[in-house]
């Protein structure tokens, strides 16, 4: 049996306070998935952690909640034709198989050095990628808006696109002729860092944009399709392991369904620079929240030294980024909706009017 099975030492006491912030980034972390195709758990999972909820659980009961979530998103962005479902499902071979190796990498961490070496693992994780992935990002997205142009195909994945190495795949709904080896890393790194830190959609969109040269709004649709298939296997894996608290997954889940489908009608009204903008704001100011975490891990592990007032001011700033990291997406999300709807309307009547 799982050393840190039916343990209830590893769930948190739920108050009003709790239940309604988890409520409110559930929605935000839906509204993010649906708008850039992230399962929003760079987000959640943070935010879980930020109220007391170890590592590994936040983990397990974030992608439990993730399979039906993205199934909605999915839904709502194929009826808009965004969907690459073939992309989708050749990419879920391989984070599938990445999704079994993050969770032994998860139970090899705990079993060697117990909860707070996992939570360390995450966090560290989570700074690590975040700010890879997201200061890439952002530098590609100010590129674009500068230069007032279409976006185009990637430089890297032009050239892998000429490179014939068999069996070579046509996505026709992506535009898009490629290698399926090229696909794997990108699927495997998808999955591996979903079951290790929850969060696979920052990569695997960046992935599918800059390796294979997805367009940015159609990656983001598809990476939910890949979602929700990796969701349902991890659960399932997470489950067994006596991990998942079905309470956070509930609240979280209530919040999400709302929020995947405002953040999925939001990429209608959007140049697609714009996703890109926000993946990275959100994922730099979530790596900023976790950077000042750190040292409380350190003190639990015995490798840092400071004093309880301390840790307890560090917790407190590490909340309000968090928080802030939430503000900031969703004034992004739903100020970019409302100002595309109002252009929307104006043209509308310009042509009423022109046609008069």
């Amino acid at each position: 049996m799982d050393i840190l099975a039916l343990d209830p030492s590893r769930f948190i006491e739920l108050n009003a306070a709790s239940v309604a912030f988890l409520f409110i980034v559930g929605f935000i972390g839906g509204l993010v998935s649906g708008f850039i195709g992230s399962g929003g758990a760079f987000v959640l999972t943070p935010g879980m952690m930020s109220l007391g909820v170890p590592g590994t659980v936040a983990v397990a009961s974030n992608m439990c909640h993730k399979f039906p979530k993205a199934l909605v998103g999915t839904i709502k962005r194929f009826k808009y034709g965004q969907v690459d479902l073939k992309l989708g499902l050749y990419m879920a071979i391989s984070a599938a198989v990445g999704v079994q190796g993050g969770i032994r990498i998860q139970q090899m961490v705990l079993q060697t050095w117990g909860q707070a070496g996992s939570d360390l693992y995450v966090s560290l994780s989570f700074v690590a990628v975040l700010v890879i992935v997201g200061g890439y990002v952002m530098q590609d997205a100010i590129r674009c808006a500068r230069c007032h142009i279409p976006e185009g195909t990637p430089p890297l994945a032009r050239r892998l696109q000429q490179i014939e190495l068999p069996p070579m795949v046509t996505f026709k709904t992506s535009g898009i002729r490629i290698s399926f080896w090229f696909t794997v890393p990108v699927g495997l790194a998808t999955g591996l860092l979903a079951a290790t830190i929850a969060v696979g959609g920052f990569v695997g969109v960046p992935g599918m944009i800059y390796v294979l040269g997805v367009p940015g709004i159609m990656a983001s649709a598809t990476e939910l399709v890949v979602a929700f298939i990796m969701g349902l296997g991890g659960s399932i894996n997470w489950a067994m392991h006596g991990l998942v608290d079905i309470r956070l997954v509930l609240i979280i889940l209530g919040g999400s369904l709302l929020g995947v489908q405002l953040g999925a009608i939001g990429t209608t009204y959007v140049r697609e620079h714009m996703i890109k903008v926000v993946m990275a704001t959100i994922m730099l100011i979530v790596a900023v929240s976790r950077c000042i975490a750190l040292p409380g891990y350190l003190v639990k592990l015995g490798l840092m030294d400071l004093s309880a007032s301390t840790l307890t001011i560090l917790g407190r700033v590490s909340f309000v980024c968090m928080c802030f990291a939430l503000f900031i997406g969703a004034v992004i999300i739903l100020g970019s909706m409302w100002r595309g709807r109002a252009a929307e309307r104006a043209g509308g009547v310009a042509g009423a009017h022109g046609q008069a």
